[in-house]
């Protein structure tokens, strides 16, 4: 009887880590979304209000999305490293 409550335990906790791992790697990757696309549409409308800075305006965009999506990576590695080692 205890060994069937043992393992019941371990494959609620097994279907829960992989549920949290799934929404962790899909909200990273939204969010990571929604982000570029900000920077990407703030980007533009700036280098249309100020045409001589576009150059300043690119790079840090570029550079700010490298940032956003390394995180998001990072975020979503750490989620498959829940799912298959946890």
């Amino acid at each position: 009887m205890t060994t069937l409550v043992v393992l019941l335990q371990t494959t609620v906790g097994v279907g829960l880590a992989e549920l949290g791992a799934a929404l962790g790697a899909g909200i990273a990757a939204l969010a990571a979304a929604i982000g570029i696309g900000r920077i990407g549409g703030l980007a533009m409308e700036s280098i249309a209000r100020q045409p001589e800075a576009a150059g300043d305006i690119r790079s840090n965009m570029i550079v700010s999305a490298a940032l956003i999506e390394g995180v998001a990576f990072f975020a979503i590695v750490v989620c498959f490293l829940i799912l298959f080692v946890g």
